[in-house]
């Protein structure tokens, strides 16, 4: 049986969305193949493990999951991946094969979670830290796909600071784009800190709110007649799978956050779906045409962020032009797009099965790459400084 570490959580806005995303997937994981060890990483970056982590209800009280549940560490130690507790006594809480991130957001999704399980060696499930950081980068993603010929909107990025210090140069730059436009946090997930603005008092407004939440901001020209779009993508750089194409409903100018993840509910968070709650048309209404030309540049994009596992890569359609725009590709989506593979014949639990699968072979391919030499240049080195230098280190 594979022992399967489900990584959540994290110091990020879309926290208790990776909560919902994690446990939807434990849920719907194949316990005759897996041991399904949670690990949960709080607000302020404290590692827990326990099946109490499991229910849902436990987050609703702080304490309570604290009580049930053992504060760890994730490292290597002789071959194995050991979850140790914390504190005087140290032991082995678990072992580990696999990781599994269900993680939403900066710090955690953007590459940051990747680099640890990277570094210490563990196989980990989902795109690696290249594909990660960029993925959780509007602006990565753009520059990139634009290099790539890939269809996008027009668009305006500036650091915070140089809003700060020119506002009025950084305005006039926006102001070359035709109003409404959308203001973005450029390394945000679910909807937050966008805006939709049409005029220039409404601008500074929206700037002022991104800039709460990131260093850099993404400012796009909005698409008239619009319809959005998403498909996923399931493989990796050899092997790719396409899903469903959904149609995003909305009363909203734009997908909100409520859309997402409360999708009307009045029970509250600790009701929601996730994702799945979203109101969606499947598949979107779109000519033939149109969805093999979505399709097309799903997989171009997917190769040339050499994503791996499951991603959803958003689109947006000027109907009238029947024009076709790449928006933004979400390294892990919002319950993992299970919803989108559902129409095609793929269960959730299927879908887990490939992207674990994937991982698998990902790491066998990584390990038969040469990543060091079996060689010591330092090995009486005899520098300039030399062992001299050394002591100067230590006396000082």
């Amino acid at each position: 049986m594979i022992k399967v570490g489900v990584i959540f959580g994290g110091e990020s806005v879309e926290h208790e969305v990776s909560i919902i995303s994690a446990i939807q997937a434990m849920n719907k994981m194949d316990t005759e193949k897996y041991e399904i060890i949670p690990i949960y990483i709080t607000k302020d970056r404290e590692w827990y493990t326990g099946d109490a982590l499991k229910d849902i209800e436990v987050y609703q009280d702080l304490d309570l999951l604290k009580r049930y549940s053992k504060n760890v560490v994730l490292y290597y130690k002789k071959g194995r991946f050991i979850l140790q507790s914390k504190g005087f006594f140290k032991r082995t809480v678990k072992e580990l094969d696999l990781a599994f991130p269900i993680v939403h957001g900066t710090n955690v999704e953007d590459g940051v979670l990747q680099g640890y399980l990277r570094s210490i060696g563990i196989p980990f499930v989902g795109s690696d830290v290249y594909s990660a950081a960029v993925a959780q980068d509007k602006i990565f993603q753009k520059q990139i796909f634009s290099s790539a010929n890939l269809p996008i909107t027009d668009f305006v990025w500036f650091f915070d600071s140089e809003y700060l210090d020119d506002q009025d140069a950084i305005i006039k730059k926006i102001e070359k784009l035709k109003y409404p436009v959308i203001v973005k946090p450029a390394t945000l997930g679910s909807s937050v800190g966008i805006n939709k603005v049409n005029n220039r008092e409404e601008l500074e407004k929206a700037i002022e709110d991104a800039i709460t939440y990131d260093n850099k901001v993404v400012v796009e020209e909005v698409v008239d007649n619009l319809m959005e779009v998403n498909i996923s993508v399931l493989g990796n750089y050899e092997n790719q799978n396409l899903s469903e194409i959904e149609q995003v409903m909305t009363d909203n100018d734009l997908l909100t956050y409520e859309d997402k993840y409360i999708g009307g509910s009045k029970k509250g968070a600790g009701s929601t779906k996730g994702m799945a709650s979203a109101l969606r048309k499947i598949p979107a209404d779109i000519s033939d045409k149109l969805k093999e030309e979505v399709q097309d540049i799903a997989l171009k994009a997917f190769r040339e962020l050499n994503s791996s596992g499951v991603v959803r890569i958003d689109f947006l359609i000027d109907k009238k032009k029947k024009k076709v725009y790449i928006n933004e590709i979400n390294s892990c989506p919002g319950s993992l797009a299970f919803y989108l593979w559902e129409p095609i014949g793929k269960n959730y639990s299927e879908l887990l099965d490939d992207m674990i699968n994937i991982a698998i072979k990902d790491y066998k391919k990584r390990i038969n790459k040469t990543h060091s030499f079996d060689t010591n240049i330092l090995q009486g080195f005899t520098g300039a400084k030399g062992v001299k230098g050394l002591k100067n280190i230590k006396n000082s």
